[in-house]
């Protein structure tokens, strides 16, 4: 690719599948890619250009797939290598583009490497993984190399009997992390991970904690902010570490030659010259990466659901934004818009009002703010129909996420079982767990949502909600939110020179109902006013002698040019 042509993954939208929950087609109560394929049309429809599937190949499914146990093979209720080869060529077929997830930070347990690794210690493949012998505290009982703590609870470290070490697994025990440092570890991930698929017509990947294949040789204790535990959170001591640019530059290498492209999942990097290493054009290492900053708005400092329901101000989320958007200025980096993945509880249930009163109107503010953000756009399935969160009434056994389940557990231990700990807990699961995600699409008004037959148990509970919103009701209204997203992405495309390139600028910031930002484009500028509120709002006064044309709002019928309706949001271009 010449410096002067622009790269195609600039201007998409990308539209995020989960397999096991987008639609079943055999009747298992599982999705799968056959399912996909059907749907193709619906997500062409939605004006999408890129669709990224979750985790598809062999897994024992302890993390929904993120545990891979052959990166050369399709988990089985998922279907087979000729449905995953036919739904390339479909995606293709209507000109849209497939991107893939890219694990390799660890394995599953089950992968014939690990095995291998654990056989022995004078196994070729031993040094594939990250072993260390054991320390021992002042009274000589065995101890973990270090104090880390997993992203899942518990120590990181997991003692194997049969070698007498510890391996390391930044997630579950079942997860064990990879030794980058291997170059021979190396080339097989580059070989059956990534050119395998990008031979078979895959257009990039996103790439699983992108951040933490480099560690600190040394292996340092993190610093203990949880005195009540023996592991403490290392996220800020194992990311980034001394080889991470080296690593990047390696792979992009592999990338560069298939025109592919790469978002990298980049947690605890607050340094954004760090972030600027990674993405950065000149850097040749990733195309851009998702940064946490928004979507950890509201979270706990020391366990994220360690918090209340909406335990933020509105500056939080305009200071998460402005850090992101911030990202391209003055720089060659490029950034990403998102609010809503497999990892994150829904949008609107978070950030906007899940009631029947509000809930289609601030899906639309949320829609109209993060389409007008500059980057590449992303958009979760279920995102343009306004799914919400698991009802509060649900027990906690519809919990399946080993996130959600760890902490719950952990909770109910250090208490005591304690009722009003565990409640609290409860609440925070129910606004902020991972598992409000994952509940099944909904496509239809039927008890299953048109998911799977209506006789059929789906692998998760269906959200109720799917009586009210579900695609088919909102294909057949042209005020429904779906309609609004669909107008919302033909804007985004007509007006990329502000809505994508622009330049964010904060404005009126100290309003703690009404986020307003100016979008700068080379020739234009727009202004967005989004309130964060059910109540009437003031519109903000911007000083600008330029005439201001109302091209987006989320209310359809006229209302007052100086005020904004309860989560009103408008998008003025300035001429």
């Amino acid at each position: 690719m010449t410096l002067t042509q622009r790269p195609w993954w600039k201007d998409v939208a990308i539209y995020q599948i989960y397999p096991a929950s987008f639609q079943d087609s055999n009747g298992d109560g599982i999705g799968d890619l056959q399912g996909i394929i059907q749907r193709l049309d619906y997500i062409k429809s939605v004006g999408v250009d890129v669709v990224w599937v979750c985790p598809m190949y062999e897994s024992p499914q302890l993390d929904m797939g993120y545990d891979i146990s052959d990166y050369q093979a399709i988990y089985g209720p998922y279907g087979t290598m000729a449905d995953m080869d036919q739904l390339i060529a479909e995606v293709h077929r209507r000109g849209m583009r497939i991107i893939l997830d890219l694990v390799v930070n660890h394995t599953s347990d089950q992968h014939s490497w690990f095995k291998e690794s654990r056989s022995s210690k004078s196994n070729p493949k031993r040094d594939w993984y990250i072993w260390k012998p054991a320390n021992s505290d002042e009274r000589g009982n065995r101890k973990p190399p270090n104090n880390w703590r997993s992203n899942f609870g518990g120590s990181a470290w997991k003692w194997d009997e049969h070698t007498q070490e510890y391996y390391l697994h930044l997630f579950c025990p079942e997860q064990p992390d990879l030794n980058w440092d291997n170059n021979e570890a190396r080339r097989a991930i580059y070989e059956t991970a990534m050119i395998y698929w990008l031979e078979k017509g895959a257009d990039g990947f996103r790439v699983d904690t992108v951040n933490m294949y480099s560690k600190d040789p040394s292996f340092p204790n993190a610093p203990i902010t949880d005195h009540e535990a023996e592991w403490q959170e290392a996220g800020l001591v194992y990311c980034n570490g001394p080889r991470m640019n080296e690593y990047l530059s390696e792979m992009n290498s592999i990338l560069t030659r298939y025109d592919a492209m790469t978002v990298g999942e980049c947690p605890f990097t607050p340094d954004r010259n760090k972030v600027i290493d990674y993405v950065g054009a000149s850097k040749n290492r990733l195309s851009m990466v998702f940064q946490f900053d928004v979507v950890d708005v509201g979270l706990g400092k020391i366990f994220k659901f360690q918090t209340a329901p909406f335990a933020y101000k509105l500056h939080d989320l305009k200071d998460a934004i402005a850090r992101t958007q911030g990202l391209l200025h003055g720089t060659d980096a490029w950034t990403t818009s998102f609010v809503e993945n497999h990892d994150q509880a829904r949008a609107i249930s978070r950030f906007g009002d899940d009631g029947p009163q509000w809930r289609e109107r601030s899906g639309k503010l949320l829609s109209l703010l993060f389409a007008s953000l500059s980057g590449t756009l992303f958009i979760y399935q279920g995102q343009e129909i306004g799914m919400i969160n698991m009802p509060p009434d649900w027990p906690i056994e519809e919990y399946k996420d080993v996130d959600s389940i760890n902490y719950y557990s952990m909770v109910a231990q250090r208490s005591g079982n304690n009722e009003h700990e565990l409640s609290m807990a409860k609440k925070s699961l129910q606004h902020l767990s991972r598992d409000h995600a994952r509940t099944p699409m909904q496509w239809d008004s039927a008890r299953n949502g048109g998911f799977t037959g209506d006789s059929v148990e789906p692998w998760m509970r269906m959200n109720p909600s799917t009586a009210e919103l579900n695609v088919s009701r909102q294909t057949a209204s042209k005020d429904s939110l779906l309609a609004f997203w669909r107008r919302m992405l033909a804007l985004r495309k007509q007006a990329n020179d502000v809505l994508v390139n622009g330049h964010f600028e904060l404005v009126d910031e100290a309003n703690e109902t009404v986020f307003s930002f100016l979008k700068h484009g080379k020739t234009r500028s727009a202004l967005v006013v989004c309130n964060f509120s059910s109540n009437e709002s003031r519109m903000p006064q911007i000083a600008s002698d330029q005439k201001k044309e109302a091209v987006m709002d989320n209310v359809s019928e006229a209302t007052s040019e100086s005020t904004l309706m309860p989560w009103q949001a408008r998008i003025y271009m300035l001429h």
